[in-house]
């Protein structure tokens, strides 16, 4: 056992009872899972990701490298971080996790705070500072990574004055405490992102202060040697955390090696725990540890000789502990993270904070303030020359296994850049974020090319300064929580009577309504069938329904779409489109004009939000002296669309009082009326192409609607969003985002007649004057009709002229957009976006699939009723 008899903040009263790897162990209350391990005398935790090689504890804290572990679902943990509880099972992981299929059985909430000010880190200068906050009354949060506030106090003995001080801030009714909390990102105006561990899931905080105080202290710097990452070398800073907080010995005998005066307590406190110091290792004397030797289960030797490559002289050293210390590095990470200037500093050899952002104020280690670590005068030493001279065994990164051979790898290639190499190397990109190993390289790169370490620089901070479980990023919104669901008033009777469901925006709408036996294919035929010869019935709620209002609403719309809509009367619809400012096709739908100065413009299902915004923006930040008021009322209204040639006679039973032939009702009306003995909007119009009627209810009548229209008559046929998508095809109709992609104008799909040139202006007018939406070669909207009438091609197939005889990479003509199987036409067909389509009418294309060619005839994007025969009767 490696346990002191004494010492150390653990509770000796509560044995824990934990497992590693399948293996049955004992640590106590105040325990990390890797003081228990080195209590317990297990040296080796993993193996390393790339190379296999066995690898040991490295530090105490955020910046371990290698000890990562999975605990039940979570993976990607570090053993230093994680706290001993009754019965934990952890088993070590070789840098790579393992993500479980099982839901996470743990609790994350959110939390939003504000506060005056916000101090980041526990230690002397972050409990300084916010004893300093306040003490003038602010309201003071102060967060810490570790389970105890104290920082690098908790690693030393005697700690009177910081029990004393967290009690006073503890009393403090202004000031709140949080532990186990990682401060992970620095966002704009001072909005600090800070993930909590709790019993059994985490707490994600988002605060915002008036003043963050950064005093997040310092990582400590290893050197790097040959072989130096054998499971026995340790940080020299986490050998004191170990023997002072926890109570453990890492080894038995010892050899410390560094560049600073740091260690110089480290010896002292090894002595005192009975640890024998072999040797100490001084850069500054000319000498250092130039090699090791061990076993798979740790360090066993280290060779020490002058640091002019000499090894002629060099000796060796029995021991199974190396501490290591190659000066510290501020962890500036959120102070970069806030767009904080930095500078290099020759006499610590490290970068530390220059110029802050207003509101951000750095204290402490992280400010360059090392010399309470009693560090004294450093000799900087980036690479110990070794026996193996290509570098090969140097490691700088020990999380992604990059030796100095691989530095010296990129830099062959000619990169320079220190990002580049970073990427090419992957030094940094582990989950440790190069905590250990950034300066390191950023410093090698530099002696590599003979530059100053402060020309080489720094990578890029960003978030998270430390790994961040997507379950707390989630919080509670998972499951049947992750994306709100939205069904309309009919839903029940879609239910019962077997509807299959496709999201649309967050709308369950029904597919299709499968018989018994029925595959997908033959329902869609036979709904389809239904609503071009009898009578089909669509649940139409999910349209967006906006109510737009005031007098200067008919203004306002006019702006808006790319139709005129003056001559519109009260108890008319008019479709309509509307542009974004570069001229593309963004949204259609129907305006109806319900008053003098009241419209109601309907949208598509998936992009009602999107509008609603657009809308909204244009006329607050734009054209804010319009008298205009825009309402949402699309979850106020159920809507089933009757269509088919028997529609009239169903709707006329429904609503004997209201008048529905074609001079009282002429296509493109509305009408109120008493439908099923509920008051109802009846409005003339169509999606499919047939005479249709659209039913329109307050949303708490829509199931009664629905359930009247369904007992007229035993062939009524509901449809659902697949047989929509075939009829409205069939009549060349579009599907915003499905025929279009943000790179379609009105007039590419054959729709110039529905921008207005009477206008003076309208969003997206002067787009459709530049040479570019009106090149000759813009993909126009066209129908095409497979040579093999069973053939339905698959939606996105590229389009080329002549397949297979060019080299690649073969010129596109266009994609296909739309293709479905008609029972109408009585073969398969499609829509498609190709290439000066409107000049290519009646000419061949071809689909290259993996298993076949497809030859197609290019068509009018009409095929069914051109002359709209039905749609008027």
């Amino acid at each position: 056992m490696s346990r002191l008899k004494a010492g150390g903040r653990i509770d000796r009263s509560r044995p824990l009872p934990f497992t590693f790897n399948g293996e049955a162990y004992t640590g106590f209350a105040g325990d990390t899972l890797a003081s228990a391990l080195l209590a317990n005398d297990v040296r080796v935790v993993a193996r390393s990701v790339t190379l296999g090689r066995p690898r040991g504890i490295f530090a105490a804290g955020v910046e371990e490298p290698n000890a990562l572990v999975q605990v039940g679902l979570e993976p990607m943990l570090r053993a230093t971080q994680v706290e001993l509880v009754d019965g934990l099972e952890a088993v070590g992981l070789n840098g790579k996790g393992r993500v479980s299929l099982e839901p996470e059985p743990g609790r994350f909430d959110k939390v939003y705070a504000h506060c005056e000010v916000l101090v980041v880190g526990g230690g002397r200068a972050g409990l300084t500072a916010a004893q300093a906050a306040a003490s003038t009354g602010d309201r003071v949060i102060l967060v810490d990574e570790q389970a105890e506030l104290g920082g690098r106090l908790l690693s030393a003995p005697g700690n009177g004055w910081l029990d004393e001080t967290v009690a006073a801030l503890s009393s403090m009714a202004e000031v709140r405490l949080l532990d186990r909390a990682t401060a992970y990102g620095y966002y704009d105006q001072n909005l600090v992102m800070i993930a909590q561990r709790k019993a059994g899931g985490g707490r994600l905080w988002q605060i915002r202060a008036r003043q963050v105080v950064l005093a997040t202290g310092a990582h400590e710097r290893p050197l790097v040697f040959a072989n130096n990452d054998r499971p026995g070398i340790l940080l020299a800073g986490a050998v004191r955390t170990y023997l002072n907080r926890y109570a453990v010995a890492p080894g038995r005998r010892a050899v410390v090696f560094t560049n600073n005066d740091s260690t110089n307590s480290l010896v002292g406190d090894l002595r005192g725990a009975g640890v024998a110091v072999e040797a100490v290792i001084d850069v500054r004397a000319g000498i250092g540890v130039v090699d090791t030797a061990g076993d798979e289960h740790g360090l066993r030797q280290v060779t020490i000789g002058p640091l002019d490559g000499d090894l002629s002289a060099a000796r060796t050293v029995d021991c199974d502990l190396l501490c290591i210390s190659g000066g510290f590095n501020p962890a500036i990470h959120l102070f970069s993270q806030a767009q904080g200037r930095l500078r290099y500093e020759e006499r610590l050899a490290c970068f530390v904070p220059d110029a802050a952002t207003r509101g951000v104020r750095v204290t402490g280690s992280a400010n360059g303030e090392l010399d309470q670590l009693g560090m004294g005068v450093i000799q900087a030493c980036w690479t110990i020359p070794g026996r193996q001279a290509d570098g090969s065994t140097h490691f700088i990164d020990l999380e992604r296994d990059v030796t100095l051979a691989d530095v010296r790898r990129a830099l062959g290639t000619g990169m320079r850049s220190v990002e580049h190499i970073k990427r090419y190397t992957t030094i940094g990109t582990g989950s440790d974020q190069g905590k250990t190993a950034g300066v390191n390289e950023g410093a090698i790169v530099a002696a590599q090319l003979g530059q100053p370490v402060a020309a080489v620089g720094t990578t890029t901070f960003r978030p998270p300064y430390a790994p961040v479980v997507f379950a707390l990023m989630a919080g509670r919104n998972r499951g049947a929580l992750f994306d709100p669901v939205r069904v309309t008033s009919i839903h029940p009777w879609h239910l019962a009577h077997g509807a299959v469901f496709e999201n649309v925006g967050q709308w369950k709408r029904p597919w299709y309504y499968p018989q018994p036996g029925e595959t997908m294919e033959a329902a869609v035929q036979r709904e389809c069938a239904a609503a071009r010869q009898g009578v089909g019935v669509q649940d139409v709620s999910t349209l967006g329904k906006i109510d737009i209002q005031g007098p200067d609403a008919l203004e306002f719309l006019n702006r808006i779409y790319t139709n005129a809509l003056d001559t519109l009367a009260v108890g008319s619809c008019r479709y309509s489109v509307m542009c974004k400012p570069d001229g593309m096709f963004f949204d259609d739908g129907v305006v109806v004009r319900l008053g003098p100065q009241r419209y109601l413009a309907t949208t598509t299902t998936g992009g009602a939000a999107g509008v609603l915004d657009h809308l909204e923006e244009w006329l607050q930040t734009e054209w804010p002296d319009l008298r205009v008021r825009l309402t949402s009322v699309t979850d106020q209204w159920a809507a089933v669309a009757v269509v088919g040639p028997r529609s009239r006679e169903v709707l006329s039973r429904l609503a004997p009082g209201l008048p529905v032939d074609p001079e009282s009702m002429p296509f493109m009306t509305w009408r109120e009326a008493r439908v099923a003995q509920v008051a109802a909007r009846v409005h003339r119009i169509t999606f499919s192409g047939e005479l249709a009627f659209e039913v329109w209810v307050p949303s708490w009548y829509g199931l009664a609607l629905w359930e009247a229209i369904m007992t007229q008559g035993g062939d009524i046929t509901p449809y659902g969003t697949e047989a929509m998508h075939v009829l409205r095809a069939e009549k060349g109709y579009v599907i915003v985002g499905q025929d279009t992609d943000g790179t379609v104008t009105p007039q590419d799909l054959g729709m110039g007649w529905i921008v207005s040139r009477k206008k003076k202006d309208f969003i997206g007018r002067r787009s459709h004057q530049r040479a570019d939406t009106s090149r000759p070669d813009r993909k126009h909207l066209v129908g095409l009709l497979p040579d093999d009438p069973d053939d339905v091609i698959p939606e996105g197939s590229q389009l080329v002229a002549e397949p297979d005889r060019q080299p690649p990479p073969t010129p596109m003509l266009g994609h296909v957009t739309s293709s479905y199987r008609s029972a109408a036409l009585g073969r398969s067909f499609a829509l498609a976006m190709v290439k000066s389509g409107r000049e290519r009418l009646g000419s061949t294309v071809y689909v290259q699939l993996p298993d076949r060619v497809v030859a197609a005839t290019i068509t009018e994007p009409v095929f069914y009723d051109r002359e709209n025969q039905r749609r008027d009767s």
